[in-house]
Parts: structure tokens; C-alpha cells; sequence
């Protein structure tokens, strides 16, 4: 969900920064060398799933992809989603620079919760059931996420973009439906052909 440059106030542009830093701080510090090829593969599949975007007011929408990006990088999705924000930003104009730490923040804090939530439940099951159910529910619950979170830097910056808050949530729901079966299909797959890359 890429928020436009000079939507966000000041103090949320700082604290988006804040929290985007210190998860790129973590992210690089518990990601091991044998996942860095992993990170840069899932982050240009990241950079081109976002590069179409639908507008929504002062926001958009898109393809993401950060549940499968959290349950297989954990900590590492930060670093992976900035990466491709800011290679969008740079190249694209997508979002902006500015911008840039609440745009990382708002989609991989989604991907990190997802993978404390479900990542050790669908490394653990071996019902193919289950490893279902829990993926489509993390990729549904990410995508909702990480449209509640814009909407609240939105809401907090300005009363006004209430509105498009509301539109933009609505506008999330199809999407994580999708990204919920996206998710499902792609973690089955893993678990089965390439369980190494849950671990």
C-alpha cells in the first residue's frame, strides 16, 4: 500500500521511520548468509507483484505477497521490502522517499506478525489441512494489516482522509482474499517440494 509523498504529518513520517529502522536493524541482524539469495529473490518478486497499482485516494493498492515474504524470511522481510520500496521509489516514483519509512513499515510489520503467529505452526503440522488453513488465514490477515495500518497513519495525519480510510479497507478486503489463497497454494507447495525454506 504505497501512501503518497507529502500526505503523512511529521511526526508519523518519523515515526514510521523509527519503526522501519529498527525492524531493518533486526532483520539484518537475524538473517543468516544462507537466506540472503532467498531475501533478494523475494524481494524482486515483491518489487514486481507491487509495481501494478490501483489508486484509492491518497493511497493504492496492489499485489504484495508479504505473508509467504514473512513466513519463509521471518525477520528478514524488512530488509527485502525496503529494498523493493525503495528501488519503486527511486525508479518508479512510487510512494517516495519521504514516505518511504512508513510505506516499508506498514507491509512488513504485517509480514513479521505473521511469521511469530504461523510460522512455527506450519513449519510444525504435518496435515496439509492445517499448513492450508494457517497460510490462507496469515496471508488474509496481512494484507488487512497492512491497509489498517496506512489507514491509521492516514487518520492520524488528517480527520479528512476518514473517508478514504474507509474506502481503502473495503478496497483490501477481495485483495486479501486472494493473497490468502495465493498464500495457501504457495506455502502448500513449499512444505511439500522444498520444506527447507519454512525453516
Amino acid at each position: 500500500m504505497h501512501i503518497s509523498e507529502g500526505v503523512l504529518s511529521g511526526s508519523i513520517l518519523a515515526a514510521g521511520w523509527i519503526g522501519t529502522c529498527a525492524g531493518i536493524s533486526l532483520g539484518l541482524k537475524k538473517t543468516s548468509d544462507y537466506k540472503i539469495v532467498r531475501t533478494a529473490l523475494l524481494s524482486s518478486a515483491f518489487f514486481l507483484a507491487s509495481l501494478v497499482n490501483i489508486r484509492i485516494g491518497p493511497s493504492s493498492t496492489h499485489l504484495s505477497f508479504i505473508a509467504p515474504m514473512g513466513i519463509i524470511l521471518g525477520y528478514g522481510a524488512f530488509p527485502a521490502i525496503f529494498t523493493a520500496l525503495l528501488l519503486q521509489a527511486v525508479l518508479f516514483h512510487f510512494g517516495g522517499l519521504v514516505v518511504l519509512g512508513a510505506n516499508c513499515f506498514s507491509m512488513a510489520f504485517p509480514a513479521l506478525f505473521v511469521y511469530l503467529a504461523f510460522g512455527k505452526l506450519i513449519k510444525d503440522t504435518e496435515k496439509k489441512s492445517r499448513v492450508i488453513i494457517f497460510s490462507f488465514i496469515a496471508g488474509f490477515i496481512a494484507v488487512i494489516m497492512a491497509a489498517s495500518i496506512a489507514g491509521i497513519f492516514l487518520g492520524l495525519t488528517e480527520k479528512n482522509f476518514l473517508g478514504a480510510v474507509k474506502i481503502l479497507l473495503a478496497a483490501h478486503v477481495p485483495l486479501a482474499l486472494i493473497e490468502g489463497a495465493a498464500t495457501a497454494f504457495l506455502i502448500t507447495w513449499l512444505k511439500k517440494a522444498a520444506p527447507e525454506f519454512l525453516i
